[in-house]
């Protein structure tokens, strides 16, 4: 009797004994499969910097509809639908073009890849560099379009197709390898940097060369092999003037651009975490100034030298300090920023006077935006930046800095080196493409054809049907 009693009385304990030790183990088990907290911070950290890569290239992405907008203004009425298609067919064409071939040169990683192309990674399918690819596809796209603007109002909408397929499959790769892959020849990412290529390298924190330049000089090549348009150029010196036919739109294009810029540049930090939010706060101050400055010098130039207030030239000026602090707004301080953003506009002017010297007709501008004041800001890394602005961004030889603020010439060399490479490069393959397209299916438009418009015979209709020849309004057929 007295045996079970003690039993009973012992079971109760021995339960909750028992109870206690069932429930450590299920504790344990839960932990054994509930992430650490560290490595919850990670996948928070990295979810973060995944987010801010596709916001950045969503901005950037956006910057299709600002350069629609902006060439669909700066052209004449009878072809507005023509220039639009181009830009629309660009970012088709790019993406597909640059999922197969072009992400591959441009990053490839397997051994046959090598200091001047990529290699590998063709039809891109790597879950873990998906945003990756996405924010470089909207670079890319972004390259293809500017040429578009040159060759405007004259160029045979077939003739582009096969453009954009090969800028967007390989020249433009051949050229982003060179620049920001660890294992271009010209980059500034080596991973030992005793093998890198002067000083830090080439600098280019988001393109003016590797993006604008490309798409500038690919331009200038094309609109000198096609040849002007036609009443551009008269007698003797004489240039005409062939306005665009909405200056409205081609505002809202470049403040489209302008806005998408902050996907352009501070998003080419790639990550806000490691110190990349304060850089790109820093690069978004920056982008900032230029345009205000490059707007600010356009329309006090072009009171000067014009008399009046343009403000297709004002539109142009913004752009132009746009292009120029795209290299260097990681690596200057925001007083450079300024002078470079001003000077950029003037350099784009005088390239707009250039091109009529030497009688080569951009209708929208595009070279004297994107590829002299891409120049022009490859050309100021070298200058203007800081010590502090290198070792900041990341780059490897902080005691390689800019000239005019007291590091040495180095830096500038190296800039100089990339930019002839670039140009090289851009032109050499540009001549060859358009000039093959020429002697094939032909680049131009017949005259007839140019005269009535693009809209009407290469797409069949007007883009103001009330007002177009369709519509026998206000417009002639040959206007």
């Amino acid at each position: 009797m007295e045996r079970r009693t003690w039993l009973r009385r012992l079971h109760r304990p021995l339960g909750i004994l028992g109870g206690a030790i069932l429930a450590m183990a299920a504790i344990s088990a839960a932990a054994a499969q509930e992430p650490s907290t560290e490595e919850t911070v990670a996948d928070l950290v990295s979810a973060l910097d995944t987010t801010w890569l596709l916001v950045a290239g969503f901005l950037v992405f956006f910057m299709q509809a600002g350069f629609a907008m902006l060439t669909g203004g700066f052209v004449r009425s009878k072809n507005t639908a023509n220039i639009l298609m181009k830009n629309m067919i660009d970012a088709c064409v790019g993406g597909l073009l640059f999922w197969a071939v072009g992400y591959g040169f441009a990053y490839g990683t397997s051994s046959s890849a090598n200091g001047f192309i990529g290699w590998g990674d063709f039809f891109f399918n790597t879950y873990e560099g998906f945003a990756g690819w996405f924010f470089q596809f909207a670079f890319a796209a972004a390259a293809a379009t500017i040429v578009a603007g040159s060759l405007a109002e004259r160029l045979k909408f077939s003739a582009y197709l096969v453009y954009t397929v090969v800028i967007t499959g390989f020249i433009y790769p051949v050229v982003v390898h060179w620049a920001w892959d660890a294992n271009g020849w010209l980059t500034a990412f080596k991973e030992d940097p005793a093998d890198l290529f002067l000083a830090n390298g080439y600098i280019d924190f988001a393109g003016s060369g590797v993006v604008h330049m490309v798409g500038g000089w690919a331009g200038l090549v094309g609109a000198a092999l096609l040849g002007p348009r036609l009443g551009k150029y008269g007698p003797g010196k004489q240039v005409n003037a062939i306005p665009g036919h909405n200056i409205s739109i081609a505002t809202l294009g470049m403040f489209i651009l302008w806005f998408g810029w902050y996907g352009f540049n501070p998003g080419s930090t790639l990550a806000l975490s490691g110190g990349g939010a304060a850089l790109a706060a820093k690069v978004a101050v920056n982008t900032t100034l230029a345009a205000c400055a490059g707007g600010v010098a356009a329309v006090l130039y072009s009171k000067i030298l014009t008399t009046r207030y343009d403000p297709g030239l004002l539109i142009n000026g913004i752009l132009a300090g746009l292009v120029s602090i795209t290299a260097p707004c990681a690596t200057v301080d925001p007083w450079a920023a300024v002078i470079i953003g001003a000077v950029g506009s003037l350099v784009m002017y005088g390239a707009v006077l250039l091109l009529d010297v030497i009688r080569i007709d951009d209708p929208v501008g595009a070279f004297p935006v994107h590829g002299a004041s891409g120049l022009w800001g490859v050309i100021a890394v070298g200058l203007f930046s800081t010590q502090a602005g290198i070792e900041g961004a990341g780059y490897a030889e902080p005691s390689k800095y800019g000239l005019l603020v007291g590091g040495g010439f180095e830096q500038l060399a190296a800039q100089l080196a990339g930019a002839a490479s670039i140009i090289a490069w851009v032109v050499v393959t540009a001549f060859i493409l358009f000039f093959g397209i020429k002697m094939t299916i032909g680049l131009r438009v017949p005259p007839e054809e140019e005269e009535k418009g693009l809209d009407l015979l290469e797409h069949g209709l007007d883009s103001y049907p009330d007002f177009g020849p369709t519509g026998q309004g206000v417009f002639s057929p040959g206007a």
